[in-house]
Parts: structure tokens; C-alpha cells; sequence
């Protein structure tokens, strides 16, 4: 008996070394490995940006929270404070609306902010940093308001205090609108907060 089970040890180890042979054989298909992590551009998109303008950041939506890309505006050479505010602010928001990059869009990142929409300096009794936008503000979705206020509020079109005041067409009454954490973390259940703007006597 004890030669025999001495005779089955070879015969038991080759069995043990296949194990791992044929282990290979079951299925193992967890799906194709993701070619890119989701809000992450693998380095600057030259499609989106130009050698000549200001530089600049826009906020898109992505996995439903606001984060920055990198743009260009371009701003003539000797153009005052006040229009050089409005151009950049109208730069702006016309990168807002544009069709995020075809790298971008794969990365997940979209806008919500429609065409078509222009931006006017202060009215007479306005305060000086009031930028009037020519569709009231209560027509634009959650998430396209907080790409606008953020992105304004953090751009040379206002004094980078991290507000800026806004206001629809006249009428409207201008108010400070400010981007905070909350807003953009989480743009479409937070509206920037917001506070009338006291207007000129």
C-alpha cells in the first residue's frame, strides 16, 4: 500500500501543475478596458485654442459638475477697460456655447448654454460691472446659468472676486451672482446665489 501511494505522488503533482492550465480556459471577459478616464484630457486640445487672444477658462459640464477648459478670446490691441470687459464676456459665452472638441466630447464634457446670445456693458443707472445679457435670465436652464455666472465671475470681464453682476435685457434688475463650491459641484440642483445690485442715484 505504501509503495502505491508513493507511485501517486508524480502523477498527483503533474495533475496539480495542468490546474493552472486549465484554468486559463474559463471565461474571463470583463468588458473592453476604457480608453479614457472620464473628465480628463490626456493634454491641451489644440483644436480648441488659438496662438492669438487672451487666455482663458470656460466651465463645461461633466459628470454633472462643472469643471474648466482652456480657451482663447481674442481682444484688439489699446482697447479700454470698460470694452475690453464686454468683449471678453461676449468671447466667453460664445465658447460656452460652442460644441465642446471631439476630444472633450469623448472625455464626457458637454454645455448647456444656448447660441445666440450677446452681452451689452451697464445702463445708465446700472452698476459700472453690470453685464447685460440680451435674454433675461430666468430662461436659462440651471446648468446653463451656472456655466455663465462661474465662468464670468472668474474672467477678466469682472473684478475677480469670484461675482459678478448680471442682469437680462432692460428692465431687468441687475443682480450680484456669485459661483460657489456648491454651485459647481452640483450646478443643477444649486442656482448661484444671488443679490440685487444697488444701482447708481
Amino acid at each position: 500500500m505504501t509503495v502505491r501511494r508513493l507511485m501517486a505522488l508524480p502523477l498527483l503533482g503533474l495533475l496539480l501543475s495542468g490546474c493552472g492550465i486549465r484554468a486559463t480556459q474559463v471565461p474571463t471577459d470583463f468588458g473592453p478596458a476604457p480608453s479614457r478616464v472620464p473628465c480628463s484630457l490626456a493634454g491641451p486640445d489644440v483644436a480648441t485654442q488659438s496662438s492669438h487672444g487672451v487666455p482663458v477658462q470656460v466651465f463645461l459640464l461633466c459628470e454633472a459638475s462643472l469643471v474648466t477648459v482652456d480657451r482663447t478670446v481674442p481682444v484688439p490691441d489699446g482697447t479700454g477697460d470698460a470694452r475690453r470687459r464686454v468683449i471678453v464676456a461676449q468671447g466667453l459665452l460664445d465658447q460656452l456655447a460652442a460644441a465642446p472638441s471631439a476630444a472633450e466630447r469623448s472625455a464626457g464634457y458637454t454645455t448647456y448654454v444656448p447660441g445666440g446670445l450677446s452681452v451689452s456693458g451697464p445702463g445708465p443707472k446700472d452698476p459700472e460691472d453690470t453685464l447685460r445679457l440680451s435674454t433675461p435670465l430666468s430662461r436659462l436652464t440651471s446648468y446653463a446659468l451656472a456655466q455663465v455666472v462661474c465662468t464670468l465671475s472668474d474672467s477678466a470681464a469682472t473684478e475677480g472676486d469670484g461675482s459678478v453682476i448680471l442682469a437680462g435685457p432692460a428692465p431687468d434688475t441687475p443682480h450680484r451672482y456669485a459661483c460657489t463650491d456648491d454651485v459647481r459641484s452640483r450646478p443643477g440642483h444649486n442656482e448661484p446665489p444671488s443679490s440685487e445690485a444697488p444701482g447708481k442715484a
